[in-house]
């Protein structure tokens, strides 16, 4: 007896990927075992990324907290030892967003923090 292939289901199911990878060069983009593997690649590198993107982020904000720290006259590991020994319940995301846009809060955030050692 010939074997049964489901035709339909295994046609969509590549017309899927092949859509994913539309816009690549050559052939990862309409060859199916390329675009297969591009698109697999792809889906490691986003997952591997997505946890990248945080550190990357985290030390960003480090930076802009030392930056406007040191505008301030005080270390940034000193203000943060004081932030965290005080009940002062601000992440280093809020702190680097005042320090950009808000400077004068800031500079208050941390004569508020340095004056309670």
């Amino acid at each position: 007896m010939p074997r049964s292939v489901n035709v339909v289901a295994a046609r969509k199911r590549r017309k899927k990927l092949l859509s994913q990878t539309r816009g690549n060069f050559g052939p990862r983009g309409n060859v199916w075992t390329v675009a297969k593997n591009t698109y697999e690649k792809g889906l490691g590198y986003a997952y591997r990324d997505r946890r990248t993107k945080k550190r990357h982020f985290r030390a960003l904000w480090i930076v802009r907290i030392n930056a406007a720290c040191h505008e301030a006259g005080v270390s940034y590991s000193v203000f943060m030892g004081q932030i965290n020994k005080g009940a002062y319940q601000l992440n280093r995301k809020v702190l680097a967003d005042l320090a950009m846009n808000e400077p004068q809060a800031f500079a208050a955030i941390v004569k508020e923090v340095m004056g309670a050692k």
